[in-house]
């Protein structure tokens, strides 16, 4: 029988397969820039790995301290802060949206036609937080390229322009009809930026103040934020877009990116930069029930609940979206108060247990919680789309393998 050296019941022989595998399918390729992935379990990092360039045009290589553009993964965090205020009993998750966006009183639901001019329906249910939380709002997308909707979205740049505030983005969406009835249908949204917009509301604290206040602060996320400062800007790494043939294009340059200015809109959904270290931080919190080095972020229970699969009747996503992205696989994956919560591990076709919790990015970051095995993975990367490769699930198949 072969031994294996361990640590935290991880075999580190097994996790070095991470560090081949991206190497020999992404890195030498010419698919991925460069990666950066940390695997941690009962606590303990058993694992962490720098490969290839954080930016190749000026051949600067990964490090463990690179700053990330985490975009998606900045909706747990924000869901988080909201449910830190639900705690403090702030508000109900059943509450209707228009208790707190009075201008969201009477939705209406797109029936045909194109923006300015929609024909719409009155909508069958009233939006609750609840709805917002688990993207069955009604809200999408403007990237989502679907539906007429969607392109208004677009026109108006309600997916984050960074000269926007919360305030606007509320005032429009109150203009423009839902994709359905809320609570009927899943797709992924802007609903997480309306949270933003409530925790700033409901705390009396600017989003971004907020955050640091009660999250960053607590859990020394010392680099994690909202824009690049000045003292960061060397571990900033670049970002890419995928270009067909399996190739990859610069799409944004870390010298000259948004990201350097303090925007107005501050992205509960998307906006936020952070490493590895600091999101390892929030992700241990969270497997070890909501407190990390002697600090609590969130109550046991609440953090339970929130971990759940809401969605109608225990179905997964296949059943109830309309959309065609997301950042998890569909099948045997259902959706927390902020989360994908995997529900049925065969139906998943991918390794893990029920009750495993995550969310991903846009330039293909991603992590996940298995509370189950106490087990922490996260992979950092810049590339966008993130549903260009299945890195995702070939990490959870290796990172699984490792379990002795």
């Amino acid at each position: 029988m072969t031994e294996h050296t361990q640590v935290a019941g991880l075999s580190t022989d097994h996790l070095s397969n991470i560090e081949s595998h991206l190497d020999r399918c992404y890195i030498q390729p010419g698919k991925l820039p460069g990666a950066l992935t940390l695997v941690a379990r009962q606590g303990e990092i058993a694992y962490v790995k720098a490969q290839g360039l954080m930016d190749v045009e000026r051949n600067k290589p990964v490090r463990r301290d690179t700053v990330f553009r985490i975009y998606s993964m900045t909706k747990p965090i924000t869901s988080i802060a909201m449910m830190q205020l639900y705690e403090q009993g702030r508000f109900l998750l059943d509450d209707p949206v228009h208790k707190y966006i009075p201008a969201w009183r009477t939705r209406r639901i797109y029936k045909s036609g194109v923006y300015p001019n929609f024909l719409t329906t009155p909508a069958s249910s009233t939006m609750t937080i609840r709805d917002l939380f688990t993207h069955m709002s009604g809200l999408t997308y403007g990237f989502m390229q679907r539906t007429n909707v969607d392109a208004a979205y677009r026109e108006l740049k309600l997916d984050g322009s960074r000269s926007m505030t919360l305030e606007a983005l509320v005032d429009h969406l109150a203009e423009l009809p839902l994709e359905f009835s809320p609570g009927t249908a899943w797709n992924y949204s802007v609903s997480t930026d309306v949270l933003g917009y409530l925790v700033q509301l409901l705390s009396g604290k600017p989003f971004d103040e907020y955050l640091r206040e009660h999250i960053f602060e607590p859990l020394d996320m010392c680099d994690t934020g909202f824009h690049v400062r000045d003292d960061q800007l060397d571990r900033f790494a670049a970002c890419y877009q995928y270009q067909a043939g399996d190739q990859f294009t610069l799409q944004d340059d870390p010298e000259t990116s948004p990201f350097r200015r303090k925007p107005q809109f501050v992205s509960g959904g998307g906006g936020l930069v952070s490493t590895i270290d600091d999101y390892f931080h929030f992700a241990q919190a969270l497997c070890q029930g909501g407190e990390f080095r002697g600090r609590r972020i969130i109550g046991r229970k609440t953090l339970e609940f929130m971990c759940r699969n809401h969605l109608p009747y225990n179905q997964d996503l296949p059943g109830l979206s309309v959309g065609a992205f997301s950042e998890t696989p569909y099948a045997g994956t259902g959706f927390g108060l902020g989360f994908s919560v995997k529900t049925d591990v065969a139906k998943s076709q991918t390794n893990g247990s029920v009750g495993e919790y995550g969310w991903g990015g846009l330039a293909s970051t991603n992590f996940f919680v298995d509370p189950v095995e106490e087990l922490v993975m996260i992979f950092m990367t810049q590339l966008i789309p993130s549903s260009t490769y299945p890195i995702r699930q070939e990490l959870r198949a290796i990172v699984n393998g490792a379990l002795l």
